[in-house]
């Protein structure tokens, strides 16, 4: 199995530009441990482009083994202990739309409803955040971010990493702000309402509102 065997037809014909950098991004993992699985690397284009109304670019996966599942944030629902920046999204979630604070941190219900989760870098090497940012998927998630800005999604953007991504998106449909990891959640993602922002966009569109509980 390659990394786009289980992409979206959709997906696969809009990021035609890039199949030969995925391929050679995944040659050069080929022997080499990484996260998440190969299997899940591209688990975020398995759904339809045209069902997309919402993205969240972060920065890249979990590092931790068994954490990483190819959503962005998410975490599969048998993990009990949290990584703290999905505590942190969860906390900012409940304070937004004041809704409990989830106890499962897979992410699959959002994706479900069309919120891309998607991260810069698609694969992280365990215990090493960071480490795949040179491989060549920035070539690959600029290209996801190009074909999504030129449709009607609203674009959260979490981190340095994910805000070089900015200007292809259009004025009105962009949120964005630090990333809600611990070492800056402080420092602008608590208190900046994305959920709630996010569904305003919709709504103001007629798209009706993403479920974030």
């Amino acid at each position: 199995m390659t990394f786009l065997d289980r992409v979206h037809p959709e997906w696969v014909e809009a990021l035609a530009n890039v199949t030969s950098d995925i391929e050679k991004i995944e040659q050069g993992l080929d022997k080499v441990e990484f996260l998440p699985p190969a299997n899940q690397v591209l688990r975020a284009l398995e759904y339809p482009l045209s069902k997309v109304r919402v993205v969240i670019f972060g920065q890249d996966p979990y590092p931790t083994a068994g954490h990483a599942m190819g959503l962005a944030f998410s975490v599969s629902s048998n993990v009990k202990v949290l990584p703290q920046t999905l505590r942190n999204i969860f906390h900012e979630l409940s304070d937004d739309v004041g809704c409990d604070i989830p106890t499962s941190g897979d992410l699959s219900r959002w994706a479900d409803q069309g919120v891309a989760l998607i991260n810069r870098s698609l694969t992280v090497p365990p215990g090493m955040s960071n480490g795949h940012l040179k491989l060549g998927w920035e070539s690959v998630t600029n290209e996801i971010a190009r074909v999504l800005g030129e449709r009607d999604v609203v674009a959260i953007l979490w981190g340095n990493n994910a805000r070089q991504l900015a200007h292809l998106f259009r004025d009105g449909w962009l949120i964005s702000s630090v990333h809600p990891s611990p070492l800056s959640a402080h420092r602008g993602f608590f208190g900046s309402k994305p959920f709630s922002r996010a569904n305003e966009i919709l709504r103001f569109h007629d798209l009706g509102e993403v479920d974030w509980q």
